[in-house]
């Protein structure tokens, strides 16, 4: 059976919210590119939000409904970048515990 770490988990989820998984030994296929090029993406556009942020807060004239749509775009940029860690976290090469103690 396939675990979880030898599955890729992508950067979009399916029609009905949850994850999807890739499973290939091709790191340079075309669905395994698509999904590089979208975590590239969707980390930009929170480096540029996170930005834009920055700017809001450190006005002192932001509107309610202005710190709302921050707040819901904010959100998504979490939970996309969370995404991401998740996915490059569980293709780590995996180590065990001897081979961490000949760093220390």
């Amino acid at each position: 059976m396939t675990t979880q770490h030898e599955l890729r988990l992508l950067p979009w989820t399916g029609p009905d919210g949850k994850p999807c998984y890739l499973s290939t030994d091709d790191s340079n296929g075309h669905l395994s590119r698509l999904a590089d090029n979208t975590e590239a993406i969707q980390l930009g556009m929170a480096a540029e939000l996170l930005g834009h942020a920055d700017q809001v807060l450190a006005s002192k004239e932001a509107e309610l409904n202005e710190l709302r749509l921050l707040t819901v775009a904010m959100s998504g940029a979490l939970r996309d970048a969370l995404r991401v860690a998740t996915s490059r976290g569980y293709r780590l090469p995996q180590t065990v515990a001897s081979d961490c103690e000949e760093v220390f």
